[in-house]
């Protein structure tokens, strides 16, 4: 008995290197992590261990008499990023913060560290990726010094932990947790048992100091976030930092917030000075003129709780080809080639099946709600029959295939921000609500009715008939 218990404790197992998932014999490719040549014989087969009862750290108490105030969030300077989190940074609390490259993370994140430092409350910036010079210089173009700031360029989780022995910052911000490695696991940074292992010491060492963690993230080419998903579910703040490169506008939007609600969202403004706040970002999404253009079409889009007024924007052409174009830019070219249809079918407008169609949103925003449908309509309609429409007016439903025009969410929100920013007029889907006083609201139940603010044309800019046509006459 005692020889057979001998050999299964000498027979080898084998380790994943990437994720380290574990197995008592050889594959060529790890079930967990999907990767091709990873598993390799590390030692004998683990022994089946049991856990005995424990010395407990604290005792357990009833929920009434737990101590709350050591979970009360603090500012981070930063307004938009405070109402993205539920009122600031809790004690504790380890965020995810992932964007595409470029997108201007370590700049906010820099930014929010030379802000929340005080004499009260150290923070220390972890840089993995550059240098401490050039995080410095960063530093310097935004403004972004403070004596209470302290800086560090490590790759090695061990001199992590060693910087926080010495420090004893209240805000880690670690850029970025997949350049991060640990020398007691296998593989290579930013994979998956790499990351793992970063994280979770990270977390470990939060709660243990009461100290805000700020962790950036890697995103994939389909933009998830990079690593196992075990990550997401271990930190407690997940954000998605987004926005168009070639845009100043950027968002910041809640994933997964365990203080407060996801549907918020945060706009800033990138500049060459950093990247600012945008209390109001109503007006990057809208164009001034004095004078009406056909095309252009007014909406109120919701981003989480916020309200935002966009503009839609449609231009068609006549064809020089036999299979017309169709481009689209911040709208879901699906949702636009239904409004063309429903024009067609159900509004009677013919002259756009054959002709080049353009639409885009001002600024760099993207309408992907239904709430937008009737204003693409509109904007289509408008530019087909080369008639403007009325000004200050705005256009909030969702457009059906049979031409209805439906009902949608947040309407008596949305019009309160159109009226604030003193638009006098709307279409609607039937039975608003309460709407604002002194605005005109005209409600519509289906494209026929929406059309009707489409002005008619008089009959001096009819167009006139041809020569060929009255000769034939």
């Amino acid at each position: 008995m005692a020889a057979r218990t001998k050999s299964a404790k000498d027979r080898p197992s084998y380790r994943c290197t990437e994720c380290g998932w574990t197995t008592a014999k050889w594959l060529g490719r790890c079930p967990e992590c999907q990767a091709w040549g990873t598993v390799e014989e590390f030692g004998g087969a683990p022994a089946v261990r049991t856990t005995a009862a424990g010395r407990v750290s604290t005792a357990a108490l009833p929920i009434g008499q737990v101590d709350s105030r050591t979970a009360t969030a603090r500012s981070t300077g930063v307004g938009e990023l405070d109402r993205v989190l539920g009122g600031g940074l809790v004690p504790g609390a380890v965020v995810l913060l992932a964007g595409e490259p470029g997108v201007g993370k370590s700049t906010l994140l820099l930014d929010v560290a030379a802000k929340a430092a005080s004499d009260d409350h150290r923070t220390l910036y972890v840089t993995a990726e550059e240098s401490a010079s050039q995080v410095r210089l960063r530093a310097d173009r935004i403004r972004a010094i403070s004596d209470h700031l302290y800086l560090a360029a490590e790759t090695d989780l061990s001199a992590v932990l060693a910087h926080l022995d010495e420090v004893k910052p209240s805000l880690l911000v670690l850029d970025s947790v997949q350049t991060v490695a640990s020398p007691e696991i296998d593989g290579a940074p930013g994979g998956m048992a790499q990351v793992r292992e970063v994280a979770g010491a990270l977390i470990r060492a939060s709660k243990e100091r009461g100290m805000a963690t700020l962790l950036v993230g890697h995103v994939t080419k389909d933009g998830a976030i990079a690593g196992p998903r075990l990550l997401e579910h271990l930190v407690d703040v997940v954000l998605s930092f987004e926005g168009d490169r070639h845009a100043r506008l950027r968002l910041v939007r809640g994933v997964k917030n365990r203080y407060g609600a996801t549907d918020e969202v945060g706009c800033f403004e990138l500049h060459d000075e950093g990247i600012t706040g945008l209390a109001d970002p109503s007006g990057l999404f809208l164009t001034r003129r004095d004078v009406a253009v056909p095309g252009t079409c007014l909406t109120v889009t919701l981003e989480g709780k916020r309200p935002l007024v966009a503009e839609v924007q449609a231009l068609t052409v006549d064809s020089q080809i036999p299979s017309p174009r169709r481009t689209t830019s911040g709208l879901e070219t699906s949702r636009v080639s239904m409004m063309l249809a429903v024009l067609e079918q159900r509004g009677r407008i013919s002259a756009l099946g054959k002709r080049d169609i353009y639409s885009a949103t001002v600024g760099g925003v993207k309408l992907t709600e239904p709430a937008a449908d009737l204003a693409v309509a509109l904007a289509l309609a408008s530019a087909a029959s080369d008639t403007p429409l009325p000004k200050n007016l705005v256009a909030i439903g969702e457009v059906g295939l049979a031409g209805e025009v439906r009902r949608v969410t947040g309407v008596q929100r949305r019009l309160a921000e159109a009226h604030r920013l003193g638009f006098t007029h709307a279409l609607v889907p039937t039975d608003p609500g309460r709407v604002p006083s002194g605005m005109k609201v005209t409600e519509v139940a289906d494209m026929g009715d929406a059309l009707r603010v489409l002005p008619r044309r008089s009959r001096q800019e009819a167009p006139q008939p041809r020569q060929e046509d009255n000769a034939r006459r």
